[in-house]
Formats: C-alpha cells, sequence, structure tokens
C-alpha cells in the first residue's frame, strides 16, 4: 500500500509526507527499490524514517509503503546456528540468492519456511494452559530442545493438538478461550522495541563462570547480570568477547557484531564451526546465533542489530534456559544515534550524542535479568549481556562509557598499557569492579569452597599494595625497600603473572574452572605464608626470590583440569625448600 512520498533525503535519514494513517517505529518499505526503513518521528503528515539500506539514487518523490506492523523478529526453530544481518535477514540465503553483495530491498524471512520440524507435544487435548506454558518440544540441534510456548496474551483449553512433523507456519496447536479459537503455530513475531514479558525478576545468586581467572575470582559476573569492557583499540576487546562466547557457562549464545570490522566478524564466522562446544564435544555453532553487522553497512541498522539480538535471547530465556548476549560494540551504535539524531537536526548533548543516549543505553542492558517466566510451571530463565565499548583513546569519561557504567554492575577495564606488556587478558585489576562480589560470596563458598572468597580479598590486597610500593621503588629503588616489602612485591609480580596472565591459544591455559582457579591461587598465597615466616626466622629475601619452587608455581597454569592434584603437591615443595634454606642457613651461621 503506498502511503506517502519522500520529500528528503539526507544519507540514511528520509523524511515522507502523507503518512497520517502510520505509527512510530512502524516499518516502511522506501521508494521502489523496496529499501527497509523505520520510523522514528512524526510530526503532523510528515514522518522522518530511518533507512537500513543505502539510500544511495533515492530521491524525493519516490514512494513510500507502509506495512503497519513494527520492526519485529521472528522466534522458532531454525534461529540456532544463523547467521543474520541487524534486521534477522539470512546472510547465507542472500549469499545463495544475490552473491557475495547483499542487493538493496531484498527481503527473506528470518526463519526457512519450507524446512519441516518434528514436534512433539508435552500436553493434551482438554488441558488448561496460561501464556507462556509449555505445550511441546522441537529437537533444534544435537544440543538445544526449542520448547514451544503458548504465546504472551493467549490461554484457554486446547481443543486440538497435533504430533509430526511441521514447518513453522502450520499449525500444530488450537487453543480455545471461551468463544475464541486461537491457531498456535511453531513460529512466534515478536516486536523488538517491546521487552517480552515475565512474572518476576530476581537477582542473580549464582556466578556465570567465565573460565578467565581475573574475571571469575576477582570480577564476577552473576547469571542475569550485566557487564561492560571499555577499552582503547588494540586492548583486546574483542578477544575477550570471542573468549567469553566460547566458554561461558551459558546454554545458548547471542554474539551482536555491532559495527564492528569485517574482518572481526569474519574471524567469528570462521572460528565458531570449528571450535568444540566443551562440554559436549560438538561445534559451538549448535547452541550460538550470530548477528553480523558491519562497519560498512548503513549505520541505522546498528540499532536494528542490538534490538534483533536482545529479543531472540529474550526467546530463549523464556524456556527457561540461561542465555549469555555479547554485544561488541555498543560505541557503534551510539555513533549511529549521534548522526540520525544530528540529521534529524536535535539538540545535542555531551559531545554531541543525543541527550536520550542514556536512557537508550539502559533499556538494552535492563532487558537483561534472571526471571521467573510466563507459564503455569514454575522456571526460570537468565539472560546476561555483556557489552563491549571503544571510548576514543580509551577515554573512560566518554559519554558513551558513563551511560553504560550507571546501568551495569560489572566494569571489566581493560587498558592498553597491559595489551603492549603482552599481558592477556588485558584487565586493570585496580580500576576495574564487580557489585555482585558480595550477592555470590554463598555462592562460591557452596560450590567450591569456603575460602575462595577470602584468598580473592587477600590477593586484592597485595596487588594494591603493590601498586602503592612501586611508587616508592620509582623513587630510590627495590633495595631501599624492606625485606617485608620486597616479598610483596615478589609474590604480587607472581599473581599477575602466573595467575591473571591467561593464554587464550593454549589447549589447557585457555579456560580454568573455579576449582583450579582457587588451588592456583591458593599455592601462590600459600608461598607468601609461608616464606613470610621464614622472613621473621631470619632467612633472607635473596634466598627466596632464587627459590627452585618459583618455576614449578608457575607452570601450574598449564596443569589439565583432571590432574589438579599436582597443584596442592607444590605446596608441599613450598616446605621441603624453606626446610633445606633455613639447614643451610644454620650450617652457615655455624
Amino acid at each position: 500500500m503506498i502511503e506517502g512520498k519522500i520529500v528528503r533525503v539526507s544519507g540514511p535519514l528520509v523524511v515522507a509526507e502523507g503518512m497520517l494513517s502510520t505509527r512510530m517505529y512502524d516499518v516502511v518499505h522506501v521508494s521502489e527499490k523496496r529499501l527497509m526503513g523505520e520510523i522514528i518521528e512524526l510530526k503532523e503528515d510528515l514522518a522522518s524514517i530511518q533507512v537500513y539500506e543505502d539510500t544511495e539514487g533515492v530521491g524525493p518523490g519516490e514512494p513510500v509503503y507502509a506495512t503497519g506492523i513494527p520492526l519485529s523478529v521472528e522466534l522458532g526453530p531454525g534461529l540456532i546456528e544463523s547467521i543474520y544481518d541487524g534486521t534477522q535477514r539470512p546472510l547465507n540465503i542472500i549469499r545463495e540468492k544475490a552473491g557475495d553483495n547483499i542487493t538493496r530491498g531484498i527481503s527473506i524471512p528470518g526463519l526457512d519456511r519450507k524446512k519441516k520440524w518434528r514436534f512433539k507435544p508435552t500436553k493434551k487435548k482438554g488441558d488448561a494452559v496460561v501464556s507462556g506454558d509449555i505445550i511441546g518440544t522441537v529437537k533444534e540441534t544435537s544440543l538445544v530442545t526449542i520448547k514451544i510456548m503458548v504465546p504472551p496474551e493467549t490461554g484457554g483449553t486446547i481443543e486440538k493438538i497435533n504430533d509430526g512433523d511441521f514447518t513453522v507456519e502450520e499449525t500444530i496447536a488450537v487453543i480455545k478461550d471461551r468463544n475464541e479459537k486461537k491457531e498456535i503455530k511453531l513460529l512466534q513475531v515478536w516486536p523488538v522495541r517491546v521487552p517480552r514479558p515475565f512474572k518476576k525478576k530476581l537477582s542473580p545468586l549464582e556466578a556465570l563462570v567465565t573460565g578467565q581467572r581475573v574475571l571469575d575470582t576477582f570480577f564476577p559476573i552473576g547469571k542475569g547480570g550485566t557487564a561492560c569492557v571499555p577499552g582503547p583499540f588494540g586492548s583486546g576487546k574483542t578477544i575477550i568477547q570471542h573468549q567469553l562466547a566460547k566458554w561461558v557457562d551459558a546454554e545458548i549464545i547471542v554474539y551482536i557484531g555491532c559495527g564492528e570490522r569485517g574482518n572481526e566478524m569474519t574471524d567469528v564466522l570462521l572460528e565458531f564451526p570449528e571450535l568444540k562446544d566443551p562440554r559436549s564435544g560438538e561445534p559451538l555453532m549448535k547452541r550460538t546465533v550470530l548477528i553480523a553487522n558491519t562497519s560498512n553497512m548503513p549505520v541505522a541498522a546498528r540499532e536494528a542489530s542490538v534490538y534483533t539480538g536482545i529479543t531472540i535471547a529474550e526467546y530463549f530465556r523464556d524456556m527457561g534456559m540461561s542465555v549469555a548476549v555479547m554485544a561488541d560494540s555498543t560505541s557503534r551504535w551510539a555513533e549511529a544515534m549521534r548522526e540520525i539524531s544530528g540529521r534529524l537536526e536535535e539538540m545535542p548533548g555531551e559531545e554531541g550524542y543525543p541527550a536520550y543516549l542514556g536512557a537508550k543505553i539502559a533499556s538494552f542492558y535492563e532487558r537483561a535479568g534472571r526471571v521467573i517466566c510466563l507459564g503455569s510451571d514454575k522456571r526460570e530463565g537468565m539472560l546476561s549481556v555483556i557489552g563491549a565499548v571503544s571510548p576514543p583513546g580509551g577515554d573512560l569519561s566518554d559519554p558513551v562509557v558513563q551511560a553504560t557504567l550507571r546501568v551495569v554492575k560489572v566494569f571489566w577495564s581493560l587498558e592498553d598499557k597491559l595489551a603492549a606488556m603482552r599481558h592477556f587478558p588485558a584487565i586493570s585489576w585496580l580500576n576495574s569492579y564487580s557489585l555482585y562480589s558480595d550477592s555470590l560470596e554463598n555462592y562460591f563458598k557452596e560450590n567450591v569452597t569456603t575460602d575462595f572468597v577470602k584468598n580473592e580479598r587477600t590477593a586484592m590486597m597485595l596487588l594494591q599494595n603493590e601498586a602503592e610500593l612501586w611508587e616508592i621503588v620509582r623513587l630510590v629503588g627495590v633495595d631501599a625497600l624492606s625485606e617485608k616489602d620486597q616479598l610483596i612485591l615478589e609474590v604480587s609480580r607472581s599473581i599477575r603473572e602466573d595467575f591473571l596472565h591467561q593464554n587464550a591459544f593454549h589447549d589447557v591455559d585457555t579456560y580454568t574452572s573455579l576449582k583450579k582457579q582457587y588451588f592456583l591461587l591458593k599455592v601462590i598465597l600459600y608461598f607468601y605464608e609461608r616464606t613470610k615466616e621464614a622472613l621473621e626466622e631470619g632467612i633472607p629475601i635473596s634466598s627466596i626470590k632464587s627459590m627452585k619452587v618459583k618455576d614449578r608455581i608457575a607452570r601450574a597454569k598449564y596443569i589439565p583440569e583432571n590432574e589438579i592434584v599436582k597443584i596442592e603437591e607444590i605446596m608441599n615443595e613450598i616446605d621441603e625448600e624453606l626446610t633445606s634454606i633455613s639447614k643451610e642457613e644454620i650450617k652457615m651461621e655455624a
């Protein structure tokens, strides 16, 4: 249906007249090329449209076609292993139809309309159901079983339910509510800007284990929590995001590339199908959804990619799953907001960003959480969101960083100095923080050991003392310090190099369980306690610095998970070597 006519084109922003019957955030098709766009401002009969495709060659007088529906995503079997652009068009199908370049105006549904899925009902005719109830399952991949749910705001008595193979558009059940009948399909359509409903939001009480020692031990995130990873170019934001996507303790991974360079997204697309899921040995893609939006795509599509990804993640959360979203990076989304806002001639906020920047970022992160899902059965779903931020020059006072930090509970601060020293992950242990540490204390005590949190706090105290001592060292040198302070420097160096430093490309060191993290740190702190006692007994710091067991401590992180007992044995070696040193000192004095 032709609704309006273009009166102005300004890059990705198109203004059309004659749009009286349209609504905010409705999808429209611009010009005869049918470019996809979304209404973001209405003034009388004028509509401002952000276009998700290149507007080159589009001019005034061309038609605008209204659809009457908001920007939505298709939810159902077929999401897993898919690679979408920001508007949920499957890139592999686009390539088959249009070649290596995305043809403008091409429209392909997000879910395959021809493929049949085996539906197994878990409810029967006559059962009463409410919104969110699970009526059956579909085995989507070897790792993921989709739960087919009654759509929100739907309920009643099952009048008919089928068992067999169906496409996403075929009716699998009929629900009768009074005199109204509702056909249920495998497919659900949901507007991306509207958060999917749930019964209640709860506080995260379970750690989202990442296998990265600096994160799990010092700055943990809860399942259903939010985290921010800001850092300058080259500090390792993408490496962190890739590591988390590979190893994080979640059933479903949604990776959103938001305005990232093409080669970074290519790395993801090539690596993930080759990576093995550590829990099953199957390819990691069998529980992953990729949203690939690159920097050479129209800027407006960055916003669509963020909302598309979080809505897909909410769908899996509603099944009672643990879902992790990696957004890399939200700064590109903010840059798109700034460009569109400028073309709308809105009053700019700080550094040219729109005044509503903070509200938009908050609305995204607030869709994370641990929730009680809709439905008569009490099931919990957890959606964790980890967003990378790319402030210019690593400036943490950047408006995007500050707006993000006001919302998220975990701050993993990347430093280019650490990256230049080849210390990865290059996360600053002095600037980072986690507001989940207290609420997760019981989780670590119950699932690892009662000493886990105590050891972390002792180690952090040593690292903070080291930072203060280095200020003195720069002025007067190491030899001017007391032997006790020199020992603190030695042990802190071991914490940094032997515990915090982690090799993402080493088969063993790339992932560390919580139990192994505990023993690695315990050995270092045991070395500190025993050598501190030795100093008090008169053993010189030079003898402690030359102890051979330090090499065993340094190599402990390469001990496989099934041989953790070898890490404990190092503590016996510490005692034996200190006893040997003590005897030699007594002989020399005699």
